[in-house]
């Protein structure tokens, strides 16, 4: 593998590792808010953050946040720690440079576009965009590199 490759591979983990710890991060703070003033803690947090709390949409998250029942808090938990766990799985195997996590990778960031799709149709922002557009150059890379990548080393042996 090429230095440039194995780059590359380490950028995507990276990123999945990234997105892993926001994750657990969200998740730890749902389960804490589960029996928490929701809205106290996150203007604390908003402070913490230097974000302003009644900025419009700083306040509208928090609003939307505080409507969550305990059941919600839960959900968002448990579905934030899944996630995590598949990004870790991600990231790990591509910083170790294993062929099964690019196969991973395609299939999970893949999988994901559709929902992405939806999402920027009928809620676009500028981010969303970026997300898919990142997701897709991801995926349109790594099924580059299984295909072409190992192919030359292979022929190399």
């Amino acid at each position: 593998m090429q230095y440039s490759d194995a780059g590359l591979l380490r950028l995507i983990a990276a990123f999945k590792l990234l997105k892993a710890a926001a994750l657990i991060a969200t998740g730890i703070g749902a389960f804490k808010l589960i029996h928490a003033d929701a809205g106290t803690v996150l203007e604390h947090w908003a402070g913490v953050l230097s974000l302003d709390p009644y900025s419009p949409l700083v306040n509208h998250a928090i609003q939307k946040i505080t409507l969550l029942s305990p059941e919600g808090f839960r959900q968002l938990g448990a579905g934030s720690l899944v996630y995590a766990g598949l990004f870790l799985t991600e990231g790990i195997g591509l910083w170790l440079l294993k062929r099964w996590a690019e196969w991973v990778t395609v299939i999970i960031t893949s999988s994901l576009v559709p929902l992405e799709i939806y999402e920027i149709f009928h809620r676009p922002t500028a981010i969303k965009v970026l997300v898919l557009l990142v997701n897709i150059a991801v995926v349109a890379y790594l099924i580059y590199h299984i295909n072409h990548g190992r192919g030359r080393e292979r022929k190399s042996r």
